[in-house]
């Protein structure tokens, strides 16, 4: 009985290592991809522009996001794509009951909401477009000015999640582009 266990879990084994081995997995924006595809994503996505913004946290995403774009370096001179942005904020407050508390908020949520346009600067046509949203959670202490620092902390780590948001549904973009 011990013997059939064993030969049954190695043969279990084995099928699993088969199956794995059929999976295959392309990462769209790495660097070394095989085929051109991967490569052409990646060159694509170095020659986007984004345009300028107008608000402090819609700027904390576009920075985040012409990082991401071009690596640290600066923005194309002749980009071959132009991604226009809009990020609106929310702010929502939570109460949680405390005793001795008079139903102060305790919590809040920023919420940015990115909607992207992707367009050809040769023709204008769009190129592709979409909505992402991304949910920062901070704490709402005594003191007023920790709250207001809380809330910039929030909306600085949800405006780069944001950020790699919009990064990717960009590279989705361009490399369902690059399919057809």
């Amino acid at each position: 009985m011990n013997a059939t266990i064993r030969a049954l879990a190695l043969t279990g084994s084995f099928l699993l290592l088969m199956i794995a081995a059929g999976c295959t997995v392309r990462p769209m924006l790495a660097e070394n991809t095989p085929g051109a595809a991967g490569q052409e994503t990646a060159a694509e996505l170095n020659s986007v522009s984004v345009a300028p913004v107008s608000t402090r946290f819609a700027q904390q995403v576009r920075n985040h996001l012409v990082f991401l774009l071009h690596g640290g370096a600066s923005e194309p001179a002749n980009p071959e794509y132009r991604l226009n942005l809009t990020v609106a904020r929310s702010v929502s407050s939570s109460v949680q009951i405390q005793r001795g508390s008079e139903n102060e908020p305790t919590a809040g949520t920023v919420t940015l909401t990115g909607r992207y346009s992707l367009t050809d600067s040769a023709t204008g046509k769009e190129m592709g477009n979409g909505t992402q949203r991304v949910s920062a959670f901070f704490d709402r202490p005594p003191q007023e000015f920790a709250v207001l620092r809380a809330q910039r902390d929030a909306e600085d780590r949800a405006a780069r999640e944001l950020a790699e948001f919009i990064h990717l549904a960009v590279a989705q973009d361009l490399a369902r582009l690059d399919a057809r």
